[in-house]
């Protein structure tokens, strides 16, 4: 199934309970407008046969010129009474049996009775047969456009009653009461929803954040443990991983640092017995085996300050650090050439910073001759490429040289004068402010590196 873009819980769950509570909605007020219509009609029919019956039984009473005479006080505006001495030609309709047996158990005597509706009389007759023919003063009149009866009842004295009737609107009218406390109950249930949703999923939205954080700052402020049971535990298992993260690391930081720093005491005796070495050229490799376990020392001891490094963040002038690096380098005869603008300050740890962009220029120099630095700004990241001349590094080793340590077997040898921590030193520092740095060969020779900083919101 295709998801939405940028779908989150909080959106799911929304339409899932709106889409529920509208089909509930929706489905209650078809049954009620089925049910009401049903209690309507019957209501009305049974005020129908009642208002017949008692008509028939006052005309029982009159004789012949009286029925006559008293017929036209019978009539209201949804109804038409007519005296006939013949019942009036109208097809059966099966479909007022119940208005029938309604109006039969008006009576106490068997009557003879007969009825239809406009939809009957309209789909068996013709217009003109659709005239009510009477000898009565009430005249001729159509059957009405809507839901109306037609009945005749035998009198005692052998006429027929006639009977239009027009069956009250009020069965067909909206019931906008109704529709208006459905509408309210929409609303109210809704809003209690989204605070519902929106309580539910706040935690997972700072647990995410936090766990986003604390790839940035191992050391960032513990979750605030309170709310519900669940978030609770979900805060204090989270505050657990973290505080024993951050042991693991200074453990294994203040190991490997005192493990580098020791080193120097038994580097600097090795060097002042080579020293003292005659042969001349076994003493060139022993000062060069000593300068390479020195540099491997400093650079580790810089790697772990790194990892564990808390320098405060605060806004950083990047072309004004770039333009420096670019003077230094320069003046040892390096070729460094700079282009585009960054339009504000970016907000990170200066001395990080520099180490991550010079350990990157670094490269560039030692094994492209040459450094081209493209900056590309925005409002939401900021883009730095770095491009050599160099040979470039095969494809399936191209995130493997982010490892510490790992060194190529080709033209990046320790003849350069690497240890194997300079691009590892550079991907910490990009992660740390949550950006990051990848290695592309370029199309025609050369490496490039791209590191990607975001911009605060």
């Amino acid at each position: 199934m295709k998801r939405f873009p940028q779908q989150t819980l909080f959106s799911q769950m929304v339409l899932i309970l709106l889409g529920g509570l509208i089909t509930a909605l929706l489905i209650s007020a078809a049954i009620h407008l089925r049910e009401r219509g049903k209690l309507l009609y019957r209501a009305s029919t049974m005020l129908v046969a009642q208002r017949v019956a008692d008509r028939v039984h006052m005309l029982d009473l009159l004789d012949s010129e009286a029925q006559r005479a008293f017929l036209g006080t019978l009539g209201s505006p949804d109804l038409r009474v007519a005296l006939d001495s013949e019942p009036r030609a109208i097809p059966a309709d099966s479909t007022a049996s119940d208005f029938e047996n309604l109006l039969r158990s008006r009576f106490a005597e068997n009557r003879t009775i007969r009825i239809a509706t406009n939809k009957i009389i309209l789909d068996k007759a013709p217009p003109h047969d659709l005239k009510w023919q009477s000898d009565s003063a009430i005249g001729q009149s159509f059957v009405p456009p809507e839901l109306a009866l037609i009945v005749q009842v035998q009198l005692h004295n052998g006429l027929w009653a006639g009977f239009e009737f027009t069956l009250p609107r009020i069965a067909f009218i909206w019931p906008y009461h109704l529709l208006a406390n459905l509408l309210i109950l929409l609303i109210v249930v809704l809003v209690l929803s989204l605070v519902a949703v929106r309580l539910a999923t706040r935690p997972l939205f700072v647990l995410a954040e936090a766990a986003e954080d604390l790839g940035k700052n191992i050391n960032r402020p513990p979750l605030a443990e309170h709310g519900s049971t669940e978030v609770r535990r979900a805060a204090q298992a989270f505050n657990t991983m973290q505080n024993r993260l951050v042991r693991y690391i200074q453990d294994r930081t203040r190991i490997l640092a005192a493990i580098s720093h020791d080193l120097k005491t038994p580097i600097t005796r090795l060097r002042l017995r080579a020293e003292l070495l005659d042969d001349s050229e076994l003493k060139a490799k022993f000062d060069k085996d000593l300068q390479e376990m020195e540099s491997m020392v400093a650079t580790t001891l810089d790697f772990m300050r790194g990892v564990d490094s808390q320098e405060a963040l605060q806004p950083v002038d990047i072309m004004a650090l770039l333009e420096c690096i670019q003077a230094d380098g320069m003046e040892m005869g390096q070729e460094i050439h700079l282009s585009g603008v960054v339009a504000r300050p970016y907000r990170g740890a200066p001395n990080a910073l520099k180490r991550c962009l010079g350990n990157l220029i670094d490269n560039a120099i030692k094994y492209g001759m040459c450094a081209y630095i493209v900056l590309s700004d925005s409002d939401k990241r900021l883009e730095i490429r770095i491009w050599d001349h160099g040979p470039g590094i095969p494809e399936s080793q191209l995130e493997r040289v982010f490892e510490p340590f790992f060194r190529l077997e080709e033209s990046r040898s320790r003849d350069t004068g690497g240890t194997g921590l300079g691009l590892s030193i550079a991907r910490n520092i990009a992660q740390t402010h949550g950006g990051e740095l990848v290695l592309r060969n370029l199309a025609s020779v050369g490496l490039e590196a791209l590191l990607v900083l975001p911009r605060a919101n």
